[in-house]
């Protein structure tokens, strides 16, 4: 006597839920996907950190120069000079600095009025353009100098680049900031560096 369709598909199903031979496969995809996810945002935030501790030691380093009145007195105490400074202190991000850093440096009378500055608004950023850049002025001796520089960073996981990302909801990238404020140390000083903003 022949056995019918459905017999024969309960018979398939039981044996199908008694085997094991494929379970750790089965286990493995359920589980892959979040732990994996989770490892390259660890990964990715691990490298946004790098990144601003890269651009804090350039920042603070190009800016002792300004301090000591080192940049003033050179040669060539420009914006784009400067700039090159900043990115000649960022070690493994040489490469991709000068089409990512921007800065600002700006001279107050005051601390008061240097707390009082507005942040710079992303949407001015154009780390290609160094006449963009509204201000450029490292000052004089004992001047009150703000130093900022900012870092635009390519996100690479693209599960978790909406959550790191600040520069628009599809852009994909991390905008990473450094600031220092400092009095400049007495110099010898030169009248025409950084005379006014662009």
């Amino acid at each position: 006597m022949r056995k019918t369709p459905s017999s024969r598909i309960l018979r398939f199903a039981a044996r199908f839920a008694r085997a094991e031979r494929g379970a750790t496969a089965v286990e493995f995809g359920l589980v892959a996907v979040p732990i994996l996810t989770m490892i390259f945002g660890l990964l990715e935030l691990a490298l946004v950190f790098m990144v601003a501790t890269t651009l804090d030691q350039a920042t603070q380093a190009a800016a002792r120069r300004i301090r000591t009145g080192e940049f003033q007195s050179g040669a060539a105490p420009t914006q784009i000079n400067f700039k090159a400074m900043v990115c000649q202190n960022m070690t493994w991000l040489q490469s991709q600095c000068a089409s990512s850093l921007w800065l600002d440096v700006q001279t107050f009378s005051n601390y008061a009025a240097l707390a009082g500055a507005p942040p710079v608004p992303i949407a001015t950023l154009d780390p290609n353009s160094p006449t963009a850049n509204p201000c450029f002025q490292p000052g004089q001796p004992a001047d009150i100098v703000l130093v900022r520089t900012y870092f635009q960073w390519d996100l690479i996981t693209p599960l978790l680049s909406s959550a790191l990302q600040n520069m628009g909801s599809t852009s994909g990238k991390r905008l990473i900031s450094s600031t220092t404020a400092f009095r400049n140390e007495p110099f010898n000083s030169n009248p025409a560096v950084g005379a006014a903003c662009h």
